[in-house]
């Protein structure tokens, strides 16, 4: 049986203007905090309408193959690649030109340690932490969200956990070194 998200994507793509409404209020939640946690929330409100701007255009093409959340996070998973790519070749073309101009380049500043941490991981062992340790989403729905297989997001999460575990024990023993001594 359908889950009520699933079955406001079928009425709205049936052309229901209300279940269309009643889609996006249902998934945005969901999808902020997707883009927020693989982009950062400053972006979060413009890729989140872009994702919807792909969903309303693919929802005639919404088969149900899938649970509708998943679709839609997979969706916006896409459109935060696309960001994510975007803004690797602005950094280059940019620390091309400082190199050019011998001006240092700085980096952007982190507002939490939880996103700070994040950000070091590879995207798509982000993508794969996220997906199934925030979003508490089955290792199969993220399979199918980041279009792998099921083994390959369950391989992403374990060396995201390491990779976390690592920089957490860096960082804790960098703050250890660096406190002066008590006499």
């Amino acid at each position: 049986m359908a889950d009520q998200l699933t079955l406001l994507a079928h009425a709205a793509r049936g052309g229901d203007a209300r279940a269309l409404d009643a889609f996006v209020t249902a998934s945005y939640q969901d999808v902020w905090r997707l883009c927020a946690s693989l982009v950062d929330d400053q972006a979060a409100d413009d890729l989140v309408q872009e994702t919807f701007l792909r969903i309303t255009t693919a929802l005639r093409r919404f088969r149900g193959d899938a649970s509708a959340r998943t679709w839609v996070l997979a969706i916006a998973r896409r459109v935060c690649i696309d960001e994510l790519r975007a803004r690797t070749k602005q950094r280059r073309r940019d620390a091309a030109l400082a190199a050019d101009r011998g001006t240092p380049v700085s980096a952007p500043d982190s507002d939490l340690a939880v996103r700070d941490l994040l950000s070091h991981l590879d995207v798509d062992r982000r993508t794969a932490f996220v997906l199934t340790q925030l979003f508490r989403l089955s290792y199969d729905e993220a399979a199918r969200i980041c279009e792998c297989p099921t083994g390959t997001i369950r391989s992403r999460v374990a060396r995201a956990r390491d990779d976390l575990i690592r920089l957490t024990s860096d960082t804790a023993t960098t703050h250890r070194v660096s406190q002066p001594e008590r006499p």
